[in-house]
């Protein structure tokens, strides 16, 4: 028997059958067939129908899942347990996919993250460790707890692997629009680099590498950008931003390169995280849908008239095709978190 699902939501409404994938059995993968969605609030400001890749409603909350699923099945299956890194997604992705293996899982975060997050992290069974302040650090004693303990190190965003994950998701999209649809654009945030490399590669299998990339990123939390000025992989000296799951002080060297490829367009962007934050609101009082300030850096895209903007200065076409927003969601985000964004970006 296929279930039907219906999702009805405020300026949309889309029927979803799962595919022969979406059916498979937990054993087979860990993630869900996401919805795609057109906003039509979103298609009006841009100009051009606006498709949301909904991975938010994953089952860790999160795109992640995908890629590290995939990563673990092919390498922790008889692991002794796995040990990541992590401020949110990437640790809720690996805890969730640990518990279903039946495997302890070690979620190494920094301070700044959110008591909500460590809370989650330890109702899906994980132990949680707090070191420093930033992933870097934190990313440091998960190396080192896996050389020591022998566990299986789960990267959040630099393994071909995560990769390969990731790029199920356009694989899916381009199934829900149908053979004679192809995307005007995808829009993207960009931490680590993990998303984007999955995106690229997804484009790639499909032979869709002409498809323009919009990779967004906060002011304070811009590694990739940094680099795509600067010509090389840099480090960035301190995180600022409030979008903290975007805190990656270097961008994997994958991303990098994709983004010097010249059979690949790749648009680097930076949002403030007041448009962040503004971009967040009003997809939670359009969409009904709360996500976290590193999704709002790829939803301001969209509201703070940024794709227009690119248009105008010949960076994407005019007309353009279908927009794919890839909604990648967010653990660390509830109605607490989102006043005290309100508080510390509004005073």
């Amino acid at each position: 028997m296929i279930s039907i699902y219906w999702f009805k939501m405020s300026n949309y409404l889309a029927v979803f059958w799962p595919s022969s994938d979406a059916r498979c059995t937990m054993a087979e993968h860990f993630h869900l067939n996401t919805p795609l969605l057109e906003s039509v609030r979103m298609s009006r400001r841009v100009g051009t129908t606006v498709y949301l890749k909904m991975e938010n409603s994953q089952p860790s909350g999160s795109f992640k899942i995908r890629g590290i699923g995939h990563l673990c099945r092919q390498l922790a299956r008889q692991s002794k347990g796995v040990v990541c890194s992590s401020g949110g997604n990437a640790g809720m992705a690996a805890a969730y996919v640990a518990r279903k293996m039946g495997l302890p899982a070690t979620i190494v975060v920094p301070s700044s993250s959110p008591r909500m997050v460590i809370q989650r992290l330890q109702d899906e069974g994980a132990a949680v460790k707090i070191i420093g302040k930033v992933w870097d650090d934190a990313n440091a004693e998960a190396l080192r707890l896996a050389e020591t303990e022998g566990l299986t190190y789960v990267p959040p965003f630099d393994h071909p692997l995560l990769w390969q994950g990731h790029a199920t998701m356009i694989a899916e999209a381009a199934a829900s629009l149908g053979p004679s649809v192809r995307p005007g654009a995808v829009v993207v945030s960009v931490g680590g680099g993990g998303l984007l490399c999955g995106v690229v590669q997804g484009l790639k299998d499909l032979g869709w590498t002409d498809v323009p990339i919009v990779a967004m990123e906060t002011v304070g939390a811009d590694c990739f950008n940094a680099a795509v000025r600067a010509g090389r992989t840099v480090t960035l000296d301190d995180i600022t931003s409030e979008a903290k799951c975007l805190g990656a002080k270097t961008v994997c060297k994958q991303a990098f390169e994709y983004s010097q490829c010249s059979e690949l367009t790749i648009i680097s962007e930076l949002v403030t995280d007041q448009q962040a934050l503004h971009a967040v609101e009003t997809f939670l009082d359009e969409e009904r849908v709360l996500v976290e300030m590193a999704c709002g850096a790829a939803l301001a895209a969209v509201y703070t008239g940024l794709i227009r903007r690119l248009q105008d200065e010949g960076r994407l076409p005019t007309p353009l095709g279908p927009l794919l927003v890839i909604v990648c969601g967010g653990c660390s985000v509830d109605m607490e978190q989102l006043s005290d964004l309100r508080n510390k970006l509004r005073t």
